[in-house]
């Protein structure tokens, strides 16, 4: 009997405890987002879905060697050297034809590792969460592609040297105090060494 009082108060109880915090949550400020019309503001640096401008690659492959996953792939030939120069947006000359580069998302741990190393800053992560998908398939990337529109001028070619500037000119002597007597004119006699004139004849 004492045992089944315990037990039915220990019931009665639980109820209790369970209200109070029901009761205690029920006045206070919702904290639930009502996905998908509200979403959260994301920080700036936000780690989400890869990207790689295709135009500025130029086929290093450093990105596929910073990744601890492997989940990047490249496959890179020589450009024939008869073909015309193409440059990355950074003035980087495109050496290599990639042929391939694929991402697959569903290995990406989101490290952010393969970023750093990008000679031409062409891989980077997007804030692009919503990127679910119940075949693993759809998350393999190909960013490779045959209709790239290369730039065959080199956006950050140095420019013209200016002309140089016009030489100053030089100071003009500053004659000493009292003067500096003209030169005498051609065929005139030099002055003796006292400077003083001459003596008239007969004197």
């Amino acid at each position: 009997m004492i045992q089944w009082f315990k037990d039915l108060w220990e019931g009665f109880w639980t109820v209790l405890v369970g209200m109070k915090i029901t009761w205690r949550h029920l006045f206070t400020q919702k904290v639930t987002l009502q996905y998908p019309e509200e979403k959260w503001q994301l920080p700036p640096k936000s780690r989400m879905r890869l990207f790689m401008a295709y135009e500025d690659c130029i086929g290093c492959g450093q990105c596929a060697r910073a990744c601890p996953v492997q989940c990047i792939y490249i496959k890179a030939e020589k450009r024939d050297a008869k073909a015309p120069a193409i440059y990355a947006a950074n003035g980087q000359p495109i050496k290599l034809d990639v042929s391939v580069f694929d991402i697959d998302m569903s290995l990406c741990c989101y490290c952010n590792l393969c970023t750093y190393p990008c000679p031409t800053n062409c891989i980077y992560m997007t804030p692009e969460y919503e990127f679910a998908s119940t075949d693993l398939t759809n998350h393999l990337y190909h960013f490779a592609k045959t209709n790239a529109k290369f730039l065959t001028v080199n956006p950050k070619a140095a420019a013209k040297p200016a002309a140089p500037a016009a030489a100053p000119a030089a100071p003009k002597a500053t004659p000493p105090a009292g003067g500096t007597p003209p030169a005498p004119p051609a065929g005139a006699p030099p002055a003796p060494a006292g400077g003083a004139p001459p003596a008239p004849a007969g004197a």
